[in-house]
């Protein structure tokens, strides 16, 4: 939108149940919003209907994500709408803001700065107290101290509910006390925080610091909450926090999407959303966008115990049955599903739009090898960052510099665009072959082909500034490649044709899952994977494995299809 855009024109292309979610402005709203039922479009048309008519004030507006890429879809959105004006920020990237504005005015110094990761302060904790830690024990130890602090427990909370939690790498739980411990302390002598420490410090200090939370809660007065499922004890504190006494509050989410309880993450403040407020509103989006009947229709059985919302409705015709295949060796299914891609691509799928996902990263390799066979270009989630490459840094800092000179008044942005990446090695013409060449060409061509996101007549410094926002928040752009992915990092993408593979016992679910909460919360995991599929669905398992030496059982997930 432009700021021509009418209240009621942002209305016209909402369905019913969109449009009734929309017009509830004011209040506790609660929309419970299955997959592919349009959420983002829901909330993002919300904000900026409620600023068209005068219900909201946009800099006073916050809506909070989970993903820094998440805020960036929902910050382009609400551009595109006309509501540049409002905030649109994680959970974390809100709070480190606060801090690091407040902390030199109470403290006298600078905020700490935020680790990259916690993983050689808890490999050096390891090593003092002679505890031996491969890669994946530090990884799942640093989750660990994760789950305790978005829990809100202290090591002395922890210490009393640590026989129920799942074991470290087979460490005793003293063992892994001491190593929470001295975490901690080793942390304090860098004068480092993690992430979640910036939740808690934040919380506190608004909660010590009359002046700060008072200048907090003047500054936002309408919030919404996107993947309300995902929230934790202590982001839904910070929430409260920066509420005060306001009720104008947002929230969306799928309790059948709650894949997280591992980070601490819990669906009760979404479930119990009508008990905290006496006059909150919930709304359902039931109608499927994204998704075949077919697919809908699997998605729907594997879900169906499930009281949480209704049914799915897809808009779209059956299309093709979900796909089920079961091979002899792992070899052969990765074989079987670089074959089906590669027929895929020759008659015409973009790459880009095919998914391989599976339960666990290490589950990957086999089929990188087999796409490389069938010379299929795949793409890792989680790979080399597109904002950090070479050619892309430099193109940017171009672009940057053209952007502060006097500019060109004869060119237009997309010209002066690609006569910096021309210079860079870009040419109109795709390489015909694979290598470092056709890398840059690929990265720099993506980049060109964000000037179509752009609204029209956008100068070059608006490109610029456009690039350094989504480098910011990782918002990077889809590159014409087959995914691989684990279900975790997959949620909130889509795909035409999903290949769900590995599905065995001991992956999905997986084998430390024995409870009846880890179960279901693994066949929750399974419908979002499942629901990623716009027109085709394959789903795979093998009997043997390179690294088993007995035969491995269907997914008994694959039973609730149909």
């Amino acid at each position: 939108m432009n700021a021509n855009i009418s209240a009621e024109a942002l209305l016209e292309n909402l369905d019913e149940e969109q449009r009734q979610a929309a017009e509830s402005l004011i209040g506790p709203t609660c929309i419970l919003a299955g997959a592919g039922t349009g959420k983002t479009r829901t909330i993002t048309h919300r904000i900026a209907y409620g600023i068209a008519r005068g219900y909201y004030a946009a800099n006073r507006v916050l809506a909070l994500t989970y993903t820094n890429r998440a805020a960036g879809e929902l910050r382009s959105r609400l551009r595109q709408l006309g509501a540049s004006g409002v905030q649109v920020k994680t959970f974390h990237a809100a709070a480190l803001s606060q801090l690091e504005f407040f902390w030199p005015q109470f403290a006298g110094v600078p905020a700490p700065q935020v680790l990259e990761s916690k993983a050689k302060i808890v490999a050096d904790a390891a090593n003092e107290l002679k505890i031996k830690l491969d890669t994946a024990a530090i990884r799942e130890l640093a989750a660990e101290i994760e789950w305790r602090k978005y829990s809100m427990l202290d090591l002395d909370g922890y210490a009393a509910v640590i026989d129920k939690r799942p074991k470290i790498a087979g460490i005793k739980p003293e063992q892994n006390l001491a190593l929470q411990a001295l975490y901690e302390e080793n942390k304090v002598k860098s004068q480092r925080l993690d992430w979640e420490d910036v939740l808690i410090l934040t919380l506190g200090m608004l909660r010590a610091e009359p002046l700060a939370l008072s200048h907090v809660q003047q500054q936002y007065r309408f919030f919404t909450v996107d993947e309300y499922q995902d929230i934790s004890p202590l982001q839904h504190a910070l929430l409260d926090c920066w509420m005060g006494d306001h009720t104008d509050l947002c929230v969306v989410g799928d309790p059948n999407q709650t894949i997280y309880s591992f980070t601490g993450a819990t669906s009760e403040f979404l479930r119990n959303f009508e008990s905290r407020y006496d006059d909150a509103k919930v709304l359902q989006l039931t109608q499927n966008y994204r998704s075949s009947q077919n697919i809908v229709d699997a998605a729907n059985r594997i879900v169906a115990d499930s009281s949480a919302t209704d049914s799915l409705r897809s808009i779209s015709d059956k299309g093709d049955s979900v796909c089920v295949s079961s091979y002899a060796t792992l070899a052969e299914e990765a074989k079987a599903t670089a074959a089906a891609i590669r027929e895929q691509i020759d008659s015409g799928t973009k790459p880009n739009e095919i998914a391989v996902l599976y339960r666990v990263n290490g589950q990957s390799e086999v089929f990188e090898a087999a796409l490389t066979e069938a010379a299929v270009e795949y793409q890792l989630r989680g790979g080399e960052r597109f904002f950090n490459r070479p050619e892309i840094l430099r193109a940017m800092t171009a672009i940057r510099a053209e952007a502060n000179s006097a500019g060109r008044p004869d060119k237009s942005t997309f010209e002066v665009v690609t006569d910096i990446c021309r210079s860079l090695g870009w040419t109109s013409r795709e390489p015909d072959h694979a290598g470092a060449e056709r890398d840059r060409w690929e990265s720099l061509s993506s980049l060109i082909s964000m000037l179509d996101e752009m609204p029209e007549g956008s100068t070059v410094a608006q490109f610029a500034a456009e690039l350094d926002e989504r480098k910011r928040s990782q918002h990077e752009p889809v590159k014409p490649a087959v995914t691989l992915s684990t279900i975790h990092a997959a949620k909130g993408l889509e795909w035409s044709q999903v290949f769900i593979v590995g599905a065995t016992e001991g992956y999905l679910p997986i084998g430390y899952a024995t409870t009846p909460a880890e179960i279901a919360e693994e066949k929750r995991l399974f419908y979002v994977a499942v629901t990623r599929a716009k027109r085709k669905l394959s789903i795979s398992w093998s009997k043997r494995d390179g690294n088993s030496a007995r035969d491995r059982e269907p997914s008994r997930f694959l039973g609730l299809l149909g």
